[in-house]
């Protein structure tokens, strides 16, 4: 069995990350800049800018953490969004989500402009990945794809299952596996015979957020999966993806675990999409 190693991918990519960013900023005379906007105090979010920080640190990346209160409108929001929009010094523009309930998501993402969406969540980068045309690729689906490639799986000819249809990571996801010719079957949590799906999946990913419930049974010998999960074990407490590690792991010719998988390699994209972002707009002038 393989052991999908994200943190040391993820930390491979920062490394080429770093070194362009050094490059790019002797040429443009400043580095990328990245501001993330916070709102409220979700314990989750804290940790999740925080590491987006450290990130930025290792990769030489300029950061901006702006931090609202929870009560902060949705005009106000939006209002900051469009202010950075407007700013030429800063390359990209991140909104941590969840949002508090009276702000809507979609609007949002909508406001920050299409070339500044480091997250690829703007639907105009949503449309690009579908198409073909020039977009940002969103972080998660991304970094899957590199870990199958690092682990030396090629999807081509291979089933794939998909189970989630967020535009975060499930539809991203089948679209860069169908881009790389797999046969893909997406699922959800209430898909019938679901159990039938995932045996016949040679590559399964599982962004259903839902602990541990890809259980051994539901997995082939011999398939690759990949655990996009951040959840608590009801029963210890500890961090679990939807896949049960320990019942899985003995089957699988190649897995990722939790934590140290996917999520690594989530931030790391962040950092590739925000360099990406920096050189359309510079190399654009």
């Amino acid at each position: 069995m393989i052991l999908i190693d994200g943190k040391a991918t993820a930390a491979a990519l920062k490394e080429e990350v770093r070194i362009k960013v050094l490059d790019a900023a002797a040429r443009v005379g400043r580095a990328p800049h990245l501001a993330v906007i916070r709102v409220g105090e979700d314990p989750a979010s804290v940790v999740y800018v925080r590491n987006k920080e450290k990130a930025c640190d290792v990769t030489g990346i300029r950061n901006t953490t702006i931090v609202l209160p929870e009560e902060t409108t949705e005009e106000a929001l939006l209002a900051k969004v469009q202010e950075l929009n407007r700013d030429p010094l800063v390359d990209g523009i991140l909104v941590q989500l969840p949002l508090p309930r009276h702000i809507s998501e979609s609007k949002v993402i909508e406001t920050i402009a299409m070339e500044k969406d480091v997250d690829g969540f703007h639907p105009l980068n949503v449309a690009g990945l579908w198409q073909k045309t020039p977009h940002v690729s969103p972080c998660t689906p991304k970094g899957i794809m590199k870990l199958l490639e690092v682990a030396g799986v090629d999807p081509k000819g291979k089933r794939a299952v998909v189970i989630g249809r967020s535009n975060i990571v499930g539809l991203p996801a089948a679209k860069m596996l169908l881009d790389a010719n797999a046969t893909v079957t997406m699922c959800h949590t209430r898909t019938a015979n679901l159990a039938d799906e995932t045996r016949r999946a040679e590559i399964l990913v599982v962004a259903a957020g839902k602990a541990k419930m890809i259980t051994a049974d539901m997995v082939s010998p011999g398939a690759v999966v990949i655990d996009v999960g951040m959840d608590r074990d009801p029963e210890t407490g500890k961090l679990c993806g939807d896949v049960d590690f320990e019942g899985v792991a003995p089957k699988a010719y190649a897995i990722t675990p939790v934590p140290g998988g996917v999520g690594p390699m989530t931030i790391a994209c962040l950092m590739e999409n925000t360099l990406e972002c920096y050189l359309r707009r510079t190399e654009a002038r």
